[in-house]
């Protein structure tokens, strides 16, 4: 039986603290394996950018920084890295990390997972007939007319766990799975097969709950009074064991807190059903169990695991068009009113809506701006965004248009933002292909390359459990209460769509929440459109339901004209508003 092996990821995100390698190499605990999850659906968009202007860019620079901090550390106490920061050029990446080293007058194995890129073999793979059915509309890609900017598959983790078999000490992959950063060197360390579907789905959940950093350790934290104090929270340790369970942890004496409440803010984020599938396992989240061992230490089940579907996530981006976005301040009364007639003289000034793709005009503005405090507590802001084909009419036109109403329309009116020209925006594409088109490669130090083929072992995706038979309400009478006083919640984007978890401690609230908070309900309490779809998924184990709202995000969040395109306050907002709680559970109330 191996020892458990400690993981810790230092970055949740491109531009994540750039301290976090430094600060996690320094504690006390021990640390095996550092990762960093660099990527996001946003991030590649971003990476074309910059490969686009410079062939030799298209990875996470702030990566290479960070390393120059902390690669003596590395090397002289023998800590693997595992990293996705390798983007759209992980060879590049690969070669400026031999530099470093050469700088330090040290050598390091660096070895480069690759052929997640497909953007050179869109076109064949469309003349073969692979449709890149999109996920969320089922349309195929050759309904948009466009041409791929950028196509990238999810690989799993065992290239990476094949590279350090091989001996590299880095590993660099373009797009994995966040959770292969982890599955990769818990795979290689414990000898586990690509058929020991137990132990890979839990190092899927271990993987899950440390992709974000501190998100499991506090940050972004519903319960945010829970935590000991305002410092930064420490970045998260993951303690693998031997049959997939694990123990979530972080530095002694650094910020943040692990709880039952951190964990499971972080198992419920960025979530569909229980299903959580995976390029190498399916791992079955109803099957999760937490237990808090001691202070900040939080245990995490063995998880049931499923053969994967042989199936493999591949998310396309494209040039949508131009976008713009204009703000005006509006002050005092009528702000409704006020905002109506700017947005008809905005118009008529430009043509009319219809001469645009899309408009999205929002108020925002607090519970009232009558008798308020002060001058600034009495504005709202007009926020308008336009989308079309037409760059000047998006960019100049547009804005130009909105400043020459400050002095033409309603009083209290004030710019907001200068006039801008148009951008472009991309629009994101998730679709599956089969796995056996995709070369899995590892380039090892000494450029051999080891091609893996498809996950030997596949299935077609469980079937969704049955959800625990609910009882209707009583007639027990109720009260008016907070939604947030009586859970956390945890909100997040997946392509056009977002999810909001809600979870908490108690049973009896629990029991309630189960029967009370039923699609309908939710739909309502988020003023989402009568259209849109509401998914739920009960996690009895855990405490805690999980909601699906289809579609809400449009194209993804770099297409999305919604004040939040990431739907990171989604879930604040439904823990704002007021529902109707049985008598019985006030006393279970938060207290302020």
């Amino acid at each position: 039986m191996t020892e458990p092996l400690h993981i810790a990821n230092c970055s949740g995100f491109y531009g994540d603290l750039h301290d976090a390698p430094r600060l996690l190499l320094e504690g006390p605990s021990p640390i095996d394996v550092l990762t960093g999850d660099y990527l996001a659906e946003l991030t590649m968009l971003i990476l074309w950018k910059m490969k686009r202007r410079d062939a030799n860019a298209g990875y996470a620079s702030t990566f290479l920084r960070q390393m120059d901090d902390v690669l003596e550390t590395v090397l002289d106490r023998n800590i693997a890295v595992v990293v996705n920061a390798g983007g759209l050029n992980p060879r590049g990446l690969a070669e400026a990390l031999r530099s470093l080293a050469t700088k330090l007058g040290r050598k390091v194995d660096v070895a480069v997972v690759e052929g997640d890129n497909l953007i050179d073999e869109v076109p064949s793979l469309l003349a073969s007939g692979v449709e890149f059915t999109n996920l969320d509309t089922k349309e195929p890609f050759s309904s948009t007319g466009k041409l791929a900017l950028s196509a990238n598959a999810y690989l799993g983790g065992f290239g990476i766990a094949e590279a350090m078999q091989r001996g590299a000490q880095i590993v660099v992959t373009g797009r994995v799975t966040d959770a292969a950063l982890v599955i990769g060197p818990a795979a290689f360390h414990h000898g586990w097969a690509r058929d020991d579907f137990g132990p890979l789905a839990g190092a899927l959940v271990a993987g899950h709950l440390l992709e974000c950093g501190t998100q499991v350790t506090g940050g972004n934290y519903a319960l945010f009074h829970e935590l000991p104090d305002f410092r930064f929270p420490g970045f998260p340790i993951a303690e693998v064991a031997a049959d997939g369970s694990c123990v979530i942890t972080k530095q002694p004496g650094s910020g943040g807190l692990v709880s039952l409440g951190t964990v499971t803010a972080q198992l419920l984020y960025e979530i569909g059903d229980e299903r959580y599938e995976n390029p190498d396992v399916v791992a079955d989240f109803s099957s999760v169990e937490l237990t808090q061992l001691a202070p900040d230490r939080v245990g995490v089940s063995t998880v049931k695991g499923f053969a994967p579907s042989g199936k493999l996530k591949v998310a396309l981006n494209y040039e949508g068009g131009y976008r713009n976005q204009m703000s005006v301040v509006l002050t005092g009364l009528d702000l409704e009113d006020k905002a109506r007639r700017v947005r008809s003289m905005l118009f008529d000034l430009l043509g009319g809506e219809e001469v645009f793709r899309e408009v999205d005009v929002q108020l925002i503005c607090g519970a009232t701006t009558i008798d308020a405090p002060t001058n600034e507590a009495a504005t709202g802001r007009l926020r308008i965004v336009v989308k079309g084909e037409d760059e000047q009419l998006v960019g100049r036109k547009f804005s130009q248009a909105v400043v020459a109403l400050t002095l033409a329309s309603v009083p209290g009116i004030f710019a907001d933002t200068p006039p801008s020209n148009a951008s472009t925006y991309g629009v994101y594409w998730p679709a599956l292909i089969d796995g056996s088109v995709v070369d899995h490669t590892v380039v090892l130090e000494s450029g051999e390359e080891i091609h893996l083929g498809p996950a030997p072992v596949t299935a077609p995706l469980p079937d969704k459990s049955e959800e625990p038979e609910v009882q209707g309400l009583t007639d027990e009478p109720t009260t008016l209460a907070i939604l947030g006083d009586l859970c956390g919640a945890r909100s997040g984007d997946k392509g056009g769509n977002a999810n909001v978890g809600l979870w908490t401690t108690d049973d009896e609230i629990f029991s309630w929440m189960v029967r009370a908070l039923d699609v309908d309900t939710v739909a309502e309490l988020l003023a989402v459109d009568v259209d849109v779809e509401v998914r739920r998924t009960v996690f009895s184990k855990l405490k805690s339901i999980n909601y699906v709202v289809v579609g809400i995000l449009g194209e993804g969040v770099a297409s999305s004209a919604r004040l939040d395109p990431q739907a990171k306050g989604l879930g604040e907002y439904l823990r704002s508003r007021m529902v109707d709680v049985p008598i019985s559970l006030l006393p279970k109330l938060r207290q302020p």
